[in-house]
């Protein structure tokens, strides 16, 4: 007879039910989420775009292109048939770029399980839509399927997951049933999920920080020290959780694992390629030539710059973090001007009255 949610493994509280869980997305983050779910039992298919990296995985056991150096268990299994592996999941990661999931997600719209929970990985917001993850998936997918949406963000670099360091995540979901099925299914003793209802804070919150990022990044590579990158989270920060509590976000997710642990994470970390991407900048490199360099690898802050600037724009909210970070990258404004810029705004209180009043409530 098979286990339930309500096993228990060890009398740790965690579920000893082990299922067949499908991956989209072969790069490093997904590498990362498909190890830790085969050595926690599951029996995991992943999709990868490029057959070499299928290739690595069924006879290497190793992701040479994206995650080298991590050896992979045999069970562990990949493919190059979308289909295969959407048919496949109870529970269905998604780990794709933004800009490629309504592309991505179309293909297997009629392959995905009827009971099929699909969870989102990704962090961004399309330039064009300004559309999240959220968005695009219930565009794309059957109304039935709207139900069974969640979405996992946190503080949680694919290399320190894939070494078993201790990771701590959240999973968001409108229905609490199917964010309680995920938070069971992934976490172990070093990998915990919790859980909320707030789909938008956890999803600004995991697109925004990259941007930010990039501003520590800046602000490191100029040399600016401790007390600028200290201030430039915190405002930072602050200018995040307006942007998030306008579209309707609790800002108590913001001061969460999707908001403040990952952008301490993202914005100090050396393994962070947003933040390294803005070092890069402040020494004075050019873009192309940072990006030509990452050999495939991506920095999801510099197309989501320029998002972030618009929703603000649209919002008529001021972020001069934000913007300031827009116009560097997309405008080539030198950076020392706009720090002087910003610093020299006209004085004001640290706590925004729209924030202040929804954490009342």
């Amino acid at each position: 007879m098979a286990a339930t949610a309500a096993d228990h493994a060890g009398g740790t509280g965690l579920s000893s039910e082990r299922i067949k869980i499908g991956v989209l997305g072969g790069g490093a983050w997904g590498t990362a989420l498909a190890l830790h779910a085969a050595r926690m039992g599951h029996d995991v298919l992943l999709w990868a775009l490029e057959k070499e990296v299928a290739q690595h995985i069924n006879e290497d056991h190793e992701n040479k292109n994206f995650l080298p150096g991590f050896p992979l268990p045999e069970s562990l299994r990949a493919s190059n048939d979308i289909k295969q592996v959407a048919a496949h999941g109870e529970i269905l990661l998604m780990v794709i770029p933004t800009p490629f999931v309504e592309r991505t997600v179309s293909q297997v719209v009629d392959a995905v399980r009827k009971d099929a929970i699909l969870v989102s990985c990704t962090k961004g917001i399309l330039n064009d839509t300004l559309e999240t993850p959220n968005h695009i998936l219930k565009r794309v997918l059957p109304q039935h399927l709207h139900s069974r949406l969640a979405y996992l963000s946190g503080p949680s670099f694919a290399a320190e997951v894939a070494k078993e360091n201790p990771t701590a995540v959240t999973v968001a979901s409108e229905d609490d049933a199917v964010a309680q099925r995920v938070q069971a299914m992934m976490s172990s003793p070093r990998f915990r999920c919790y859980r909320t209802h707030d789909v938008t804070g956890v999803e600004l919150g995991g697109a925004l920080k990259n941007v930010l990022a990039i501003a520590c990044g800046i602000s490191d590579g100029l040399g600016f020290g401790s007390n600028g990158r200290a201030a430039l989270i915190t405002r930072g920060l602050d200018e995040i959780t307006r942007l998030a509590v306008h579209s309707g976000a609790s800002p108590l997710t913001l001061a969460g694992l999707a908001g403040v642990g990952d952008i301490v994470l993202t914005c100090t970390g050396d393994l962070s390629r947003n933040r390294s991407v803005g070092v890069r900048l402040g020494k004075g490199e050019k873009l192309a030539d940072i990006t030509a360099a990452m050999k495939g690898a991506v920095a999801e802050g510099v197309l989501t710059s320029r998002s972030a600037h618009h929703l603000a724009l649209k919002q008529g909210i001021e972020c001069p973090v934000i913007e300031g970070i827009y116009k560097v990258i997309h405008e080539g404004a030198d950076p020392v001007e706009v720090v002087t810029k910003n610093m020299s705004r006209p004085l004001k209180a640290e706590v925004d009255q729209r924030v202040a009043q929804a954490a009342h409530h």
